[in-house]
């Protein structure tokens, strides 16, 4: 779904002018629609119709609160890699039942937190974990549901940042290796073996590496049921790419149906981990000019949202559309569009042709994913507002962070 449409001349996020939200919320801002989010959940919900799934959605993706109430509301469950974003779920209304604690460096205090929740399974990345988890649970006197994430050595193709299933990768455990690490888990009376795992990345738009990481996984099931270990589900993870500029990623039913087919009837429940795939498209930063300086080699537009708010163009080189929000009439001009922070990275895009003044409202599109949850205070910059659009209202749903907040907790020595 596309959430935003020109209305006699002016951007708007489903029927809310964006030039409204600057003047109630100020920028640079982070809009999200509703619409737009609770489509994409049902339509990967759609194309699980008639099958054991459970969605777990990746809270790293966007972990605001209203975003993850929306989705609990829809029967979402979460997938979630630190204690903060478990307390966030719960936080939003979320069940712990049908959450799934992945991550490679769970503490001891998230250990037992997620133990005391009663989430639904630890997805194990280290021999050094299953035993941490082991001896936490015993300490508690309860038994730790676990599946182990496994590395089937598969490329994604990707970007290399975002790539988690190579064997150079620090993510899950080598695929040679988990035979005996199950064996080894199945034998420990605090654990109970109940899954496996698999997550080979992020972005990715073919559909081949996911089938591929598919039979490697179905090849050690198989193993694992010859051994007498016999799982309940079988998390196939996320990763599944949205078009930023020209990518063809595969529609999520015929993602999921290639998936599905290759399963066929299997009698083992199925997660999915989907993130961007669900939120990216669903939202975007709202920024404003603040000036603009020509040069003999470049011309630049200083916006006041910068790498600290938006840091996937200076981190992946990632390519965002950028939307004037009011048009103007006038040649264009090739402007690289930088923020105020001191930084030659601090980018929001190169080389894009606009015909655009001071203070003009800029939208930097498909922000919904990586965009609020990797910002930063950076250079002492206060992060965002966010806004979540339902047809003509506009909700506040996360207040603009002021100067104090940023060293509130501080304190000067005596």
């Amino acid at each position: 779904m596309n959430f935003v449409s020109y209305q006699d001349g002016t951007l708007c996020a489903e029927r809310v002018p964006l030039v409204e939200i600057a003047e109630r919320f100020g920028t640079p801002s982070y809009v999200y629609s509703r619409a737009a989010l609770e489509l994409a959940y049902r339509e990967f919900d759609q194309a699980c119709s008639g099958r054991d799934v459970l969605i777990c959605y990746s809270v790293k993706a966007n972990s605001n609160l209203a975003v993850l109430n929306l989705l609990a509301r829809l029967g979402s469950g979460f997938d979630i890699v630190s204690g903060g974003e478990l307390a966030r779920v719960l936080a939003a209304g979320g069940s712990a039942a049908k959450t799934v604690f992945s991550g490679v460096g769970k503490s001891e205090a998230e250990i037992r937190r997620a133990l005391e929740a009663g989430v639904l399974c630890f997805n194990v990345e280290s021999e050094g974990e299953l035993a941490r988890l082991a001896a936490v649970a015993q300490s508690m006197g309860k038994i730790a549901p676990v599946s182990l994430r496994i590395n089937p050595d598969v490329d994604p193709k990707t970007h290399p940042y975002v790539a988690t299933g190579l064997r150079e990768s620090k993510f899950g455990i080598a695929y040679d290796a988990a035979l005996p690490l199950y064996r080894k888990a199945a034998k420990l009376p605090e654990l109970r073996v109940i899954g496996i795992d698999v997550h080979i990345g992020s972005q990715i738009t073919d559909v081949e590496p996911f089938v591929a990481a598919l039979e490697k996984v179905l090849e050690f099931v198989d193993a694992l049921d010859a051994t007498g270990v016999h799982l309940e589900h079988l998390d196939l993870g996320g990763g599944l790419g949205i078009r930023y500029r020209d990518e063809a990623p595969p529609a999520v039913k015929d993602y999921l149906a290639r998936l599905f087919q290759r399963l066929g009837k299997r009698e083992l429940r199925i997660l999915f981990e989907p993130g961007r795939s669900l939120v990216g498209n669903t939202g975007l930063l709202l920024t404003r000019v603040e000036y603009l300086k020509h040069g003999g080699a470049k011309n630049f537009v200083v916006t006041d949202a910068a790498m600290n708010d938006l840091l996937r163009p200076a981190l992946y080189d990632a390519w965002h559309e950028v939307l004037p929000v009011t048009r103007r009439n006038g040649p264009a001009q090739r402007y690289d569009i930088v923020g105020p922070v001191c930084e030659s990275a601090d980018f929001l895009a190169r080389g894009r042709a606009l015909t655009v003044a001071a203070g003009d409202l800029l939208a930097i599109m498909s922000a919904g994913a990586y965009g609020m949850t990797m910002s930063s205070n950076y250079n002492s910059r206060p992060r965002p507002a966010e806004v979540i659009v339902d047809g003509k209202t506009a909700h506040l749903v996360r207040d603009r962070e002021n100067t104090e907040d940023l060293f509130a907790s501080e304190r000067l020595l005596p």
